[in-house]
Parts: structure tokens; C-alpha cells; sequence
């Protein structure tokens, strides 16, 4: 199998749109968090502590999310400087890295995914109350 620079630069733009939707996510749960937090200081008894704290957990995941896709990202910078300089056999094991940062980012996003729809099915589980008619 030859190992060239364009092995490690095929993953570039996988790497850079998933860092795209991590931010995305992150944007948007922190603007959910302000939401929750300013509902909380308005009327403390609402459930709203609940949800921040599911917030924190999902905010501290992809902040991992993100860290292993930037270790993915310059991993595979780090190989192809490798294969420029001649050094293959590193290159192949940096590689082996920069994809096993790669899954670890894509499993802490799978298991975001889980909690984020668990928070959901709560939401929703006050509507399958039948209505009095």
C-alpha cells in the first residue's frame, strides 16, 4: 500500500466539517444555557436546574468532541510533514493517531447525541398525557 501526503490530506475536510458541526452545537447549547439561566432567575422552582445540569454534561462533551478533532487535525498536519521529510514509517504511526483521535471525537459525539435525545424524549413525555375532553 503506498502512504502518500495525500493519505493524511483526504481526511481534511471530513475533520474540517465536523469541527463545523461541533461548533454549531456548541453555539447553540450555549444560547439554550443562557435561555435556562435567565428562566431561573426569573422563577427559580421551574425544573430549569435540571436541564442545565444535563446542559453542563453535553457542553463538556463536545468540548472533548472538539479537542479530538483539533488532535486529529494537526496529527495529520504533523504525518504529512513527516512523509515530506521522508520519514514514512513515523508518518504511518502518527496517522494510526490522528484516526484513533478521530474515532474517540466521533464516539464522544455519538454518546452527545444519546443524551441530547434522552433530554428530548423528557420534553416531549409532558405531551403524551392524554387531554380531557
Amino acid at each position: 500500500m503506498d502512504f502518500t501526503l495525500t493519505t493524511p490530506a483526504l481526511l481534511f475536510p471530513g475533520i474540517s466539517l465536523l469541527l463545523l458541526a461541533y461548533t454549531n452545537r456548541f453555539i447553540t447549547l450555549a444560547g439554550l444555557v443562557r435561555q435556562l439561566h435567565q428562566q431561573y432567575q426569573q422563577d427559580p422552582k421551574t425544573h430549569v436546574a435540571g436541564q442545565i445540569t444535563n446542559l453542563r454534561l453535553r457542553l463538556k462533551i463536545i468540548v472533548w468532541m472538539q479537542a479530538m478533532g483539533v488532535t486529529s487535525f494537526f496529527l495529520c498536519v504533523v504525518t504529512m510533514l513527516l512523509l515530506f521529510m521522508g520519514r514514512i514509517l513515523a508518518g504511518e504511526f502518527l496517522f494510526i493517531a490522528a484516526l484513533a483521535a478521530m474515532l474517540a471525537s466521533l464516539a464522544l459525539s455519538l454518546w452527545e447525541v444519546n443524551i441530547s435525545i434522552g433530554a428530548l424524549q423528557l420534553q416531549l413525555a409532558d405531551m403524551d398525557e392524554p387531554c380531557d375532553d
